[in-house]
């Protein structure tokens, strides 16, 4: 499994629901033998690679925000503040 192949599925993922949880790409990766894209974080948890989180990035960079609290990405929306992060 290759990295733009995984973003690519990422991305038609959020097209096809309008959001995409982090754990659901852990959950696909896991089962999908792509533990090489994955890392554990200070808090002992599994969240995605760097290299995985750029390629995904390159594909809707201006179209797509995050959600820090629920950890999930979804479309921008008029109400979003300038940057990747966004509220709610």
């Amino acid at each position: 499994m290759e990295v733009k192949m995984i973003a690519a599925w990422m991305q038609s993922e959020l097209e096809r629901s309008g959001c995409l949880y982090q754990d659901d790409v852990v959950d696909f990766l896991v089962k999908s033998d792509g533990d090489s894209y994955l890392r554990e974080n200070a808090d002992g948890n599994l969240v995605l690679d760097r290299k995985l989180l750029s390629e995904f990035r390159k594909l809707n960079e201006s179209d797509v925000v995050w959600v820090k609290p629920d950890k999930y990405w979804r479309f921008r929306v008029p109400e979003d503040e300038t940057g990747r992060d966004a509220r709610g």
